[in-house]
């Protein structure tokens, strides 16, 4: 079992950034392809962004690409995503979610292919 608590959301102003954080706990593994998605009230959980077990590979939804940037720490076994310039299209609950992948390479975006989630943390961006 893994256990994933994210923490760093808030209310901002547009243009503002913030920076999320995803700690794991429990039976972690090497493998651990982790990702964010992001739900808006009335809408369909989407994904946001996702890093290889071995942090080489990335990828972003394209409304995302360049504003954010997804990165992992494995000594803290915490995983981040700096937002910036956000927008009030980010408000949105995001989670964290971790999959164990076969290759240490893949970057998995589809909600079903992820295990374990985390509870959320409120984004609110402000126009």
């Amino acid at each position: 079992q893994v256990r994933l608590v994210e923490s760093g959301g808030g209310l901002v102003q547009a243009g503002d950034s913030l920076r999320l954080s995803c700690v794991r706990s429990g039976s972690v593994s090497s493998r651990d392809a982790l990702g964010w998605f992001r739900q808006a009230p009335g809408k369909e959980r989407e994904f946001v962004a996702s890093i290889s077990a071995n942090g080489g590979n990335t990828y972003y939804v394209d409304s995302v690409k360049v504003r954010f940037t997804i990165s992992r720490d494995d000594d803290k076994n915490t995983m981040f995503l700096q937002m910036n310039s956000l927008k009030p299209e980010d408000t949105a609950v995001y989670y964290c979610a971790s999959v164990v992948t076969m290759f240490s390479m893949d970057t998995p975006i589809v909600a079903g292919q992820y295990h374990y989630w985390g509870q959320g943390t409120q984004v609110t961006v402000s126009s």
